[in-house]
């Protein structure tokens, strides 16, 4: 085995974690709203009113492919937008107290599936998972 399959071992296994847990935690969801919808409503949540451009940003996607989304969540009322400040050629679009609330019972399957799992395991495992979680966060921030 070459040196570079070691070194990779570590970042194959939490990806590997990451993705079936993405993959367990997306499938417990209300599916009142899309995906798509729901990253976005958890990015302005996350971010307060910000431009177009910067969800596309944090969400590593093209401003273009989120037109339609942010369409769709304007006309339910879950997003608004608002002219810039300090830009008259840029928009801001922060989420509603509507989208607040659909947001969050979209995301209350995950949470209370997740709560039942963290159940059966040990204080200190989920002290560990609480910093995985942070350092996680962390890693995704990583613009390399």
């Amino acid at each position: 085995m070459r040196k570079n399959d070691n070194e990779l071992d570590i970042p194959r296994r939490i990806l590997t974690g990451t993705g079936l847990f993405a993959a367990r935690a997306q499938a417990e969801r209300a599916g009142a709203i899309s995906l798509g919808q729901t990253a976005v409503l958890r990015q302005l949540e996350k971010a307060g009113a910000i431009t177009p451009g910067a969800v596309a940003d944090r969400l590593l996607t093209q401003p273009q492919s989120l037109s339609r989304t942010l369409a769709v969540l304007a006309e339910q009322g879950w997003i608004r937008r608002r002219p810039h400040p300090d830009d008259g050629r840029q928009s801001l679009v922060e989420i509603t107290p509507a989208g607040t609330d659909v947001l969050a019972a979209e995301m209350r399957p995950r949470q209370v599936w997740l709560a039942g799992a963290l159940e059966q395991l040990t204080n200190a495992e989920r002290d560990l998972l609480i910093i995985a979680a942070g350092l996680l966060e962390r890693l995704s921030e990583d613009r390399r």
